[in-house]
């Protein structure tokens, strides 16, 4: 009987959080190297989004791996290298429609849903297959085996941080001492930079609100129905904001740091996750959206991705 994702990826990060871990921030607490953490490479240099990137951080920590490179078994063999004998492939999946017609378009990384168009009703599909990573792999080009650099010292600003946030043109305010979007006057409202008691610490808070800022009706809309603090919709906007603010440090070389409310946060993710078992792949899902809509917005004068890289 072949195996149901959704639930085998939806019961891994059930048994973290049951645990009070939290999978997207374990790639960071598990490292025990100087490199910086980055989203799961393929063969290529592309990086993987959605669902995928939570499967993989959570495979590598598995199996000890610190690059954050995956190929297929047939992509080792066309490059001249080989996958060491015993190893086992990690999953990861392949989102795609199929119209009435029967044409098949790929996705990419399982972030798709239901689609309407013209005329015509797409019907997604999710498969999976099997990836590698480059560490019991022998025979690779030396540049597969290049270790990271050391990740930025977080004492001051981080100058390609400030750049890439400014560059999104939100309303960022501050004072007080809470972290919030109000989406009534849109706008993101951050305690003061010096009362972090890093600069990671502060830019990660910060990707979290503006992945919030991002679901305001006039950038994604984003709803999950009428919101109140504990209830379901705001758990699901919760994930999602996590899911970004994690994507995003990944992206510029940032580390994440579980907030003072998470306890009260896993709870609720945990009801949420148990009654859908395809909840975490719509969340990761919003997260990848939000992450391309504020790449989105950068200038071509070096933020973003490449000022991370």
């Amino acid at each position: 009987m072949r195996s149901d994702v959704y639930q085998t990826v939806t019961d891994r990060i059930i048994a973290d959080l049951e645990k009070g871990e939290l999978t997207w921030l374990k790639p960071w607490s598990a490292c025990s190297t100087a490199g910086r953490i980055t989203r799961p490479l393929r063969h290529n240099g592309l990086s993987y989004g959605g669902i995928n990137v939570l499967m993989l951080w959570a495979a590598a920590i598995e199996a000890g791996y610190s690059s954050a490179c995956w190929m297929t078994f047939r992509q080792a063999i066309a490059l001249g290298a080989y996958v060491r004998r015993g190893e086992k492939g990690s999953m990861v999946v392949y989102a795609g429609t199929l119209s009435r017609e029967g044409d098949e378009n790929d996705d990419g990384d399982g972030d798709k849903h239901e689609e309407e168009g013209e005329g015509a009703k797409r019907i997604p599909f999710l498969k999976t297959y099997s990836v590698f990573n480059v560490e019991p792999i022998d025979g690779l080009p030396d540049h597969y085996h290049v270790k990271p650099e050391p990740v930025i010292d977080p004492v001051e600003r981080i100058a390609h941080a400030d750049q890439f946030f400014a560059a999104t043109g939100a309303e960022i305010r501050h004072g007080g001492n809470r972290a919030c979007y109000s989406g009534a006057s849109d706008h993101v409202q951050m305690p003061c930079f010096e009362s972090f008691r890093s600069a990671d610490a502060y830019y990660a808070t910060l990707a979290h609100e503006l992945t919030h800022w991002t679901k305001h009706e006039s950038r994604l809309d984003r709803k999950f129905g009428v919101k109140k603090f504990g209830d379901e919709a705001y758990a699901r906007e919760e994930l999602v904001a996590e899911l970004g603010a994690a994507f995003l440090c990944a992206d510029l070389a940032l580390t994440p740091e579980p907030g003072a409310e998470h306890a009260a946060y896993i709870q609720s993710w945990l009801k949420v996750l148990r009654q859908d078992k395809r909840a975490l792949f719509s969340a990761a899902a919003h997260a990848q959206r939000a992450v391309e809509f504020l790449h989105g917005l950068q200038s071509s004068a070096g933020t973003g991705r490449e000022a991370a890289a």
